[in-house]
């Protein structure tokens, strides 16, 4: 029943000018009340190991990868390291390795011939030494970016974040001597990217909160001068550490920030830890470090509209799954920054997302890298029952004369759409009743009324969106 003092707080709400943007149902940003249905984060699919690190400039200890799709060539950086147990010397001191595949999922790596290792450059190494440790590139998208400027990177060396300077993403020099950031300890996966949406670069780095590791942002018009940082914040999330953040605008959607970060979280001893997989090497870390015995890494997500304020998902992203090896110690799971488009490994379905995720870490001489893959903008969906359920928006303005779903139903379920005045009404030839029943599974379906109305007379007009579904799952809309 809608009261007087609803209708009117109804009536007063602010509208959301969307345009014909992308809208995910990664938070309730947009959504004014929900019945029998429920946000639900859904898990990307294992898929196959994409790289083995078993040169002998990588090793059991790489990681900080970076995957992004550079015209037809997927680009991928990464730390080539290998850690020892207690009393071992290091085998070799840290590397910044390069690989490249034209499809995303299946990868080389090229000899570069830049850098010499044990008397060869026959070799993918495009760095080596301190900066090594987490070296991380982007492709610098700003307009006024110039070309021997292209490609960017930022890199921990001397307890600040230098930044680096790139042509053709693998000839690299330092920008400057003197680092960019300094606030911070830096001892992660630190990245920048420039903000179409916004404007700015963008950084996310490593930093202690009151003894624990959280991540720390800061922005800039020119990525050498930067505002002060502050600290990300979770509301309702809980007080968990988070090692990397893998922070990235959704190409799809970029004014919608996503993350992918790591949870790191130190479990102790137990008889639980003790049936974990490989009992003995996680034993023998220990001696090295009581953490490196009992900690453990697993993969989360949340999204964020400003940059600063996100919402985190309890639930984990990639879990360490049901494997005998490779999957339960501190180092796996780590995902890597990027997201890419990839072909379906079904013949005649569309494209999907691919990901990419740690295994194996510090357990052998090598480690490797695993590909996943979820749906397009499959990363949450609001969900319904075959009972049935409903979703209505906040008061939006948008521009176009369709609207395009990503969705997905059973052969029993369905969806329909009515189109409301602000105040909740439904507006004549929009009604549910004129909605026919949608069902199937597409990315990107326009939707139809009775008559075939079109929506360009409404385009401008603060309208709410009323979803009825059925057994379904509502992953995206837009206007075109």
């Amino acid at each position: 029943m809608i009261t007087t003092l609803t209708l009117a707080c109804m009536i007063c709400a602010e509208p959301v000018d969307i345009g014909q943007r992308r809208e995910l149902f990664v938070d309730t940003a947009l959504i004014d009340s929900m019945s029998n249905v429920a946000l639900q984060l859904h898990e990307p699919v294992p898929r196959e190991v994409a790289l083995v690190l078993d040169a002998p400039w990588e090793g059991n200890s790489c990681g900080y990868f970076t995957v992004f799709q550079d015209g037809d060539v997927y680009r991928m950086y990464y730390r080539g390291g290998s850690q020892t147990l207690k009393d071992e010397p290091p085998t070799h001191e840290y590397t910044t390795c390069y690989a490249e595949s034209a499809d995303g999922a299946h990868w080389a790596k090229p000899e570069l011939g830049l850098v010499e290792f044990e008397g060869s450059k026959a070799n993918n190494i495009l760095w080596m030494g301190e900066a090594s440790h987490n070296f991380v590139p982007f492709k610098d998208t700003n307009p006024a970016c110039t070309p021997e400027a292209r490609y960017k990177a930022v890199a921990l060396e001397a307890g600040g974040l230098s930044p680096f300077q790139s042509a053709d993403g693998i000839h690299w020099t330092r920008l400057r001597e003197a680092p960019i950031l300094t606030q911070g300890a830096f001892d992660s996966q630190n990245l920048v990217f420039w903000d179409t949406v916004r404007g700015e670069y963008r950084a996310y780095w490593r930093d202690f909160r009151d003894g624990r590791r959280d991540i720390k942002t800061s922005v800039s018009n020119d990525f050498l001068t930067w505002s002060d940082p502050a600290w990300l914040t979770y509301p309702g999330a809980p007080d968990e550490q988070l090692y990397t953040n893998q922070v990235i605008p959704y190409f799809r959607a970029p004014h919608i920030l996503l993350g992918f970060p790591t949870r790191y979280i130190d479990r102790g001893w137990s008889d639980s830890m003790r049936a974990l997989p490989e009992l003995e090497h996680r034993l023998k870390r220990s001696e090295t470090s009581a953490r490196e015995g009992t900690a453990l890494t697993d993969g989360l997500f949340m999204s964020s509209r400003d940059g600063i304020t996100f919402h985190r998902w309890d639930r984990a992203f990639i879990r360490p799954g049901l494997r005998t090896a490779g999957n339960w110690v501190y180092g796996d799971n780590y995902q890597a920054w990027g997201i890419i488009e990839t072909r379906s490994a079904i013949e005649d379905a569309p494209g999907e997302l691919s990901i990419f995720a740690t295994e194996g870490y510090w357990t052998g001489s090598s480690c490797r890298l695993r590909r996943f893959t979820l749906r397009t903008d499959g990363f949450v969906s609001v969900s319904a029952p075959l009972s049935g359920g409903e979703l209505v928006t906040k008061p939006l303005v948008f521009s176009g004369d369709k609207l395009a779903l990503n969705f997905s139903t059973s052969a029993a379920g369905s969806i329909r759409i009515e189109i409301q005045h602000a105040d909740g009404t439904p507006i004549p030839g929009f009604t549910l009743a004129d909605a026919p029943e949608i069902f199937g599974d597409a990315l990107d379906q326009v939707v139809s009324w009775k008559d075939n109305r079109t929506l360009a007379d409404l385009q401008g007009t603060p309208v709410r969106l009323r979803f009825e579904l059925k057994d379904a799952d509502l992953y995206a809309f837009h206007f075109e």
